[in-house]
């Protein structure tokens, strides 16, 4: 907690210091109109592909919120800069983003991450909001607030159960067929123990049918395939990630058939021959869309 209120502590000195150097949040009169914006934070993608997701979560808010404007931020400087070079657009960090925002006028900002979990990564978003909705007087929002993450609690992971339900009816529908999901993981974080709430709710719902585990923390792939060693009767796996995005981790580190590190790999090694991939981002599901929809809608009361 206390590193935790430092973070938000410097981050108001940063904004500050942006305010005297005139590059941003520019005076504004106390009585000024009302200007609604929303800021959508993702951590980014530079495969065109895989960006699907992230413009289905944009677009869903747009159309639910018409005469609110949605703003896109990417947390990943490695992307954002890659992004710059390869496809000459500029995407902001959520730093800028709001900066920008409050030189253009905007008095109430709704920033809605694109996280699962409320993890490391979500905790750096909450330390820039709380940062910023320290400053005070003619430079501050008159409301800013921050959403939360599909999977914050017991019943996010038993509404996420039944969209992974729904996404794998037709593999489901086959005896003997499980569905391994990876997710991405944050290490030494309480907010990972998520993943484990989500699987007990994927188990009450189809005892044995999904077997999740995490790219950079527990349940890891060991875990996993002693999971699945656990039920004789498995034949096929469909593997596949449990990301917005299918971007890096979803084609690389999942399913790289010549990585023998990859999930798909040391799933063969392990015995299983019969193996599908679907690598399509949780983002571009129209169950999702309407979750973070939802979720927005609750930030805002």
């Amino acid at each position: 907690m206390e590193i935790f209120l430092m973070k938000s502590f410097v981050i108001a000195l940063v904004m500050l210091t942006l305010v005297m150097s005139g590059t941003a949040f520019a005076a504004a009169p106390k009585d000024k109109p009302d200007k609604k914006g929303i800021l959508v934070v993702a951590f980014g993608t530079s495969m065109p592909d895989a960006k699907k997701a992230i413009d289905n979560l944009v677009d869903s808010a747009k159309k639910a919120f018409p005469d609110t404007e949605v703003r896109l931020a990417y947390t990943s400087n490695i992307i954002r800069r890659k992004i710059a070079k390869e496809q000459n657009v500029n995407i902001p960090t959520p730093t800028s983003a709001l900066a920008q925002m409050n030189d253009e006028g905007f008095t109430h900002v709704y920033v809605m991450p694109m996280h699962i979990i409320p993890g490391e990564e979500y905790d750096d978003i909450a330390g820039l909001v709380n940062g910023v909705a320290a400053v005070k007087g003619k430079y501050e929002f008159k409301e800013l607030k921050l959403g939360r993450p599909y999977l914050s609690s017991a019943a996010d992971c038993d509404l996420m159960a039944d969209i992974l339900m729904k996404r794998f009816a037709k593999d489901l529908a086959k005896k003997g067929t499980v569905i391994v999901l990876m997710g991405h993981g944050t290490p030494h974080h309480a907010a990972n123990a998520m993943y484990s709430q989500l699987q007990l709710s994927l188990d009450k719902k189809a005892p044995g049918r999904f077997a999740l585990g995490t790219v950079e923390a527990a349940p890891m792939i060991e875990d996993v395939i002693a999971r699945l060693k656990r039920d004789k009767g498995v034949k096929t796996l469909v593997i596949s990630p449990l990301m917005i995005v299918a971007g890096d981790h979803a084609n690389n580190d999942l399913a790289d058939k010549d990585d023998p590190e990859s999930w798909y790999s040391q799933l063969k090694v392990a015995g299983y021959k019969d193996i599908k991939t679907f690598l399509v981002g949780l983002g571009e599901d129209a169950d999702m869309a309407r979750v973070y929809v939802s979720k927005i809608k609750d930030m805002m009361k």
